[in-house]
């Protein structure tokens, strides 16, 4: 994993990764995405949650673009799978991902921020997806994910004006989940780490895994599939452990 463009600290089972190329506004290259992909394909034993956030002030501006102009079809065509390949790593490796976001969040850096479970947004921030007043379209899941937070009409409203959504639109939306003053983001987004990865692992992961998929099930497969996770989860040390810490009037504590 390249250092430079993804700084990695850890506080106890708390990962913070930040994008940091500030010249850029943190716009993301291959480099980064390669930097994303090694670590949500081996992430460390003893993290229970990953904050995702942007140094120098923004999130991320979006794909850099300079890395795209020579491409051919299939070239293009193979880099978006790969996209799509590490927002899956993203949304479903099993543990709980925070982002943290500031500024600019903007193309296919909010299609980062949309693969992440739990949205902290400041005071400030701007959320835009630009690809159609640059000749090319989403290739990072903007379709599907974006999509089903905001609905299709209002993304593809969205793409072909290149709309500025501000903080509170974005919270009124679904873009994010908390706002915070400009600043406060990072801390907020760490308060919310540590509370989530205080949780039953095996109900983190059973979350993660289950509930985008089963939005998209019939309602007779998603309701089979959740009477599968609920079985899932009410075996084992955790939910022992969770009963008798309701029973005994205390908070639980899971291995």
């Amino acid at each position: 994993m390249d250092g430079t463009v993804l700084e990695v600290r850890v506080e106890g089972p708390v990962a913070y990764l930040a994008f940091n190329r500030p010249e850029k506004r943190n716009a993301v290259n291959d480099r980064l995405i390669a930097a994303l992909s090694a670590y949500f394909s081996d992430i460390p034993a003893g993290i229970k949650v990953v904050v995702l956030s942007g140094k120098g002030g923004h999130f991320s501006a979006g794909l850099d673009l300079s890395e795209q102009v020579q491409r051919e079809p299939q070239e293009v065509m193979r880099h978006s799978r790969n996209w799509h390949a590490v927002m899956n790593l993203i949304q479903f490796g099993g543990v709980p991902v925070v982002a943290a976001m500031s500024g600019a969040v903007m193309g296919g850096g909010l299609e980062i921020a949309a693969a992440c479970h739990v949205r902290v947004t400041e005071e400030g921030t701007m959320f835009r997806m630009p690809e159609g007043q640059r000749g090319i379209f989403v290739g990072g899941g903007a379709t599907v994910r974006l999509g089903a937070i905001i609905g299709a009409d209002r993304l593809t409203e969205m793409m072909l004006t290149g709309r500025t959504y501000d903080a509170e639109d974005g919270l009124r939306l679904g873009l994010a989940h908390y706002l915070t003053p400009k600043g406060e983001g990072l801390a907020r987004a760490g308060e919310l780490a540590r509370q989530v990865a205080q949780n039953s692992a095996t109900v983190n992961y059973l979350i993660i895994q289950s509930i985008a998929r089963i939005s998209r099930m019939s309602a007779e497969d998603g309701l089979y599939a959740e009477s599968l996770a609920a079985a899932l989860s009410q075996t084992g040390a955790d939910a022992e452990e969770g009963l008798k810490a309701f029973l005994e009037k205390r908070k639980p504590n899971f291995a």
